[in-house]
């Protein structure tokens, strides 16, 4: 019986694919499995992947001839899983010695729905670690209260698959937007804490998240940025029948649309202004006294970024959508 499936999406990460598997390989067990998707990849993923094939047990790999995108190939993954429990890792990350181990006892232990847990975020040779935003350790929570608050950072900001395990039972919970390349987290970690029954945060930090890696999707400027719209209408409609959580919803989206509009020289001109359109239509549908309260609360350069989409905030000024 098998009691832990690891699902591990990779696209064009030759580089790195052979780190996170050697790292999968000193945490193997009898009863894990290991599902790789190669979503598409055109360099030489597949044949480092192959070449891992006699020495991970419980090896499957999924290859896709036409790449899917980060959520359909996790979805793939998980429709073979055939653990008690699921967590992810993504190609370019590794996790340490024993990790995985850890990670199913903490879920046993405490008989939750969901266990999260730190990571160690890499950048080169630095190392920083990054907690969980939930003080409170080893205990059983409502996942209703791991939202708020409004203001600080809570557990939905922090959205990474791959920092928790999770009973496969969860089923459609578990499932990402197929349709979103980018964002697909956040409405996934929405739906999580707002349907789930129980979830706990342990004080475990394995898995290594390697950063500016070229060619990720926080590196690249091209269309699928867009998808953030469509996963925060997402989180909209997730919490539609609970209107406490709409604060800290619209909160959030204004934090990351500020933090992307800083970050708009990596698109093109008419991308720019589609992102601008995009972000000023969706700023008008959120409740206008709500919005303006939210705005006048962010950091400065971030309240002004969201001012200049929308002339009707207060001390607004309007955005040029052409190239300047």
């Amino acid at each position: 019986m098998i009691t832990l499936s690891v699902v591990v999406p990779v696209r064009d990460a030759a580089p790195y694919i052979g780190d996170a598997l050697a790292s999968l390989a000193r945490n193997a067990q009898p009863d894990f499995e290991f599902i790789v998707v190669d979503d598409g990849s055109v360099d030489a993923t597949g044949r480092v992947i192959e070449d891992w094939r006699g020495d991970l047990p419980g090896l499957t790999v999924l290859r896709n001839q036409t790449p899917v995108g980060l959520a359909d190939a996790r979805n793939q993954g998980l429709s073979l899983a055939s653990g008690r429990y699921v967590t992810f890792l993504d190609g370019d990350d590794w996790i340490v010695p024993g990790y995985l181990r850890r990670l199913v006892a903490a879920i046993e232990e405490l008989g939750c729905d969901f266990v999260r847990v730190d990571h160690v975020q890499a950048e080169g040779r630095k190392r920083v670690l990054h907690r969980a935003p939930q003080a409170r350790r080893g205990a059983v929570l409502n996942p209703r209260d791991g939202v708020l608050p409004v203001e600080g950072k809570s557990m939905v900001d922090y959205p990474y698959a791959w920092a928790g395990i999770y009973r496969r039972e969860l089923g459609e919970l578990l499932t990402f937007p197929g349709h979103l390349h980018t964002a697909e987290d956040r409405p996934w970690i929405w739906r999580l804490h707002a349907r789930a029954r129980s979830y706990a945060v342990v004080s475990l930090a394995g898995v290594f998240y390697r950063r500016q890696v070229p060619g990720s999707l926080t590196q690249t400027g091209d269309e699928r940025q867009l998808h953030f719209f469509d996963a925060f209408d997402l989180v909209f409609k997730e919490i539609d029948d609970i209107p406490e959580y709409l604060p800290k919803a619209v909160r959030t989206f204004c934090a990351l649309l500020a933090h992307h509009l800083e970050l708009a020289d990596r698109f093109t001109p008419e991308l720019r202004a589609r992102f601008a359109e995009r972000g000023a239509d969706a700023l008008r549908r959120l409740p206008s006294e709500l919005l303006a309260a939210t705005v006048a609360r962010l950091e400065t350069e971030r309240a002004e970024a969201l001012r200049t989409l929308v002339p009707e905030l207060p001390g607004s000024r309007r955005i040029r959508l052409e190239d300047e």
